[in-house]
């Protein structure tokens, strides 16, 4: 096992172990393997801690696996090609990336503004207009630059930018977005009659969430199904796949907004390459296939490092190999969130409780409890003590007022999924609420 990665499993995931990487985060050198990204090689090398909260500088954690990230966000590269505000989920890893936290000073894990906290019931909306009055000329030249530079996030490269980046037109009858099963299904279905088309996959290798949480289709197994997918799909002339792809936006005439990130996996651009390409793709249809987002829990301290999604607990075990905590919980309200303690169990990961907000609980799963020698809590969790260090404890408000504690260094929440309906809300369209899965689906859906 390359370097000093405390938290990779021995076996399994989806990377290339013959190919190691090494990385540096805050100046700290790290070890990963082709196929991690930034997040699943820190989560690999055991570091919780990755960023502060924009206002009271809160300590933050990586969240979710994927695009929806809010909290991963860091300086990636560095002079002329610094690159503020980037999502640690969805940097692929490349042997030299360089990695910064953002919006601490001086450091990660001594951040002086995180003195904020102790000021924040005073810190209500519009403090800073309300207080830093006088005198008026102060504003502009010491108050509203010193505020600023407190609250900001990244920094931009002062210098110009050496890349080159292009822009191109496509045309096509139908263009894909997502390449999970239903993305892949959908090409297949289209390439076979004939149809020209075009498939996008913001993720650097297609299966979208069949790489995490696998399964059986058309009684092959995931993986094997999606590969031979692919292989069709590739042997089509009239088939283009574009990986790395984010197909962002719908215009007239049919027009839909893409961006190709050709070669941020590299750390420069090979000679006389772009590093980006902004394509502009004027198709018949399109078939949105772009999954769903899980929904995170509200509760006090759901941001404290440790606390993750189910889904992306998952997506760093299974397809990373990755194991964000050795003793976990999961809070969830939803059938889907259980899957998280089956990958845990597999893993080799101590289950300490499942705290499940709904009133009954399948025979099934509590026999999986009992199996796996852990509590089923009926309730919710009510609290998280812990700090840049992770989570020790949570706290658990039981169904009948009973209160419980749980010690852990790891939890998965679970609030049920949103289907991405944002490529369908273009040209007027209107999303309506389903309220058997708590969430907004496209019209007609």
């Amino acid at each position: 096992m390359a370097g000093n990665q405390a938290t990779r499993l021995a076996a399994g995931g989806l990377i290339d172990r013959s190919a190691a990487l090494n990385f540096r985060f805050d100046g700290k050198t790290f070890s990963g393997f082709k196929g991690d990204t930034l997040a699943s090689a820190l989560v690999a090398n055991g570091v919780k801690l990755v960023g502060r909260s924009f206002k009271y500088h809160r300590p933050r954690g990586i969240l979710t696996a994927g695009s929806e990230e809010p909290n991963a966000l860091v300086e990636l590269r560095s002079g002329a090609r610094r690159e503020a505000n980037t999502k640690a989920t969805t940097a692929e890893l490349y042997e030299g990336l360089e990695a910064a936290s953002q919006n601490r000073w001086p450091s990660l894990n001594f951040d002086v503004m995180s003195v904020n906290q102790i000021f924040a019931p005073i810190f209500v909306a519009g403090f800073y207009y309300k207080t830093f009055m006088w005198p008026a000329k102060f504003w502009e030249a010491i108050y509203e630059p010193a505020i600023r530079r407190a609250a900001g996030l990244g920094r931009a490269a002062q210098v110009p930018d050496p890349d080159h980046y292009d822009k191109a037109w496509a045309h096509c009858d139908v263009v894909i977005a997502g390449s999970g099963p239903a993305g892949l299904a959908a090409a297949l279905a289209a390439g076979r009659s004939g149809a020209r088309v075009i498939l996008c996959e913001e993720d650097f290798v297609l299966g979208g969430r069949l790489l995490a949480d696998g399964g059986t289709i058309d009684g092959l197994p995931a993986a094997e199904w999606v590969a031979g997918t692919v292989a069709e799909l590739s042997a089509m002339p009239d088939v283009r796949i574009m990986t790395r792809t984010t197909l962002f936006g719908v215009y007239d005439g049919g027009t839909y907004g893409a961006i190709e990130r050709i070669n941020d996996h590299l750390p420069v651009p090979p000679e006389h390459q772009v590093r980006q390409r902004l394509w502009r793709i004027v198709a018949k249809r399109c078939v949105v296939a772009a999954g769903a987002i899980e929904r995170p829990i509200v509760f006090a301290g759901n941001d404290t490092p440790g606390v993750m999604m189910a889904s992306a607990t998952r997506s760093y075990i299974n397809r990373y190999a990755a194991t964000p905590a050795k003793r976990i919980a999961l809070f969830t309200n939803n059938e889907d969130g259980w899957r998280t303690v089956e990958t845990a169990i597999a893993a080799g990961l101590q289950v300490a409780a499942v705290i499940d907000a709904r009133p009954d609980v399948s025979p099934a799963h509590r026999s999986l409890a009992s199996k796996g020698g852990f509590p089923v809590l009926a309730g919710s969790v009510s609290g998280v003590d812990g700090g840049k260090g992770g989570v020790r404890k949570i706290s658990v408000s039981l169904t009948g007022g009973a209160r419980a504690e749980v010690e852990v260094d790891g939890l998965a929440v679970s609030g049920g999924w949103n289907p991405a309906v944002g490529l369908t809300s273009y040209h007027r369209g209107r999303p309506k609420w389903r309220d058997d899965i708590a969430a907004f689906v496209p019209d007609g859906a």
